[in-house]
């Protein structure tokens, strides 16, 4: 049996980690086999490239170094982890994937989109995800989450630039209303999860347990 491939987006403190979690808890209680990942990141070498690609310390980083680098990231993850585990029939739970390269290197860094969609067919193998979450927040709440962390080099940029990565997102889902589902992220975690689980037991034929 083929597997199912579902992707959490939104901007910075959005909560996606927690509703992938919550998820992934349910749908092992219900027998599946799920692969939890990240955007970038994943296997050993997309998680080093990771580590360069956040660290603050490399402010002076290009915008077309940084697609190129999520690009690399993606290819090594979904060649190696993501498709892998769809021909296992897995249930494959992913923190970003290249609805955010859209969001954050095309409207928030300005990068042409006719450039980043070969790119990204090219890095996915042509994979897309089955369903996508937008969980969506205001900006200013989003950041509000995350103050009290150490913020990697994305998360340090300014809310100009976070209310591009947003508004992109939103188009996004509008564009591809039938894959991306969107919630309003600042409804209780809980409330969020139901309609998450209620989304994901359809589109798998499988009755509220």
């Amino acid at each position: 049996m083929q597997g199912l491939f579902i992707t959490f987006e939104g901007i910075e403190g959005s909560g996606k980690s927690t509703q992938m979690k919550l998820l992934a808890d349910k749908l092992a209680a219900l027998g599946y086999t799920c692969l939890l990942t990240r955007e970038p990141g994943g296997p050993p070498i997309a998680e080093h490239i990771r580590r360069l690609l956040l660290d603050p310390e490399h402010g002076e980083m290009l915008p077309e170094t940084e697609l190129l680098l999520y690009s690399a990231s993606r290819a090594q993850h979904t060649g190696e982890w993501i498709l892998p585990a769809l021909k296992a029939g897995k249930v494959v739970l992913c923190d970003r994937y290249y609805d955010s390269t859209f969001a954050y290197q095309g409207a928030a860094r300005s990068l042409d989109p006719g450039f980043i969609h070969p790119l990204t067919e090219f890095a996915t193998f042509h994979t897309v995800p089955d369903l996508t979450f937008l969980l969506d927040l205001e900006v200013e709440a989003g950041l509000a989450r995350i103050n009290a962390r150490q913020l990697d080099r994305l998360e340090q940029e300014d809310k100009a630039f976070h209310e591009r990565v947003r508004q992109q997102y939103l188009s996004l889902a509008l564009e591809q209303a039938l894959r991306i589902t969107v919630i309003d992220a600042s409804l209780p975690a809980a409330k969020i999860h139901v309609l998450v689980l209620d989304k994901v037991l359809s589109l798998l034929g499988v009755s509220h347990a």
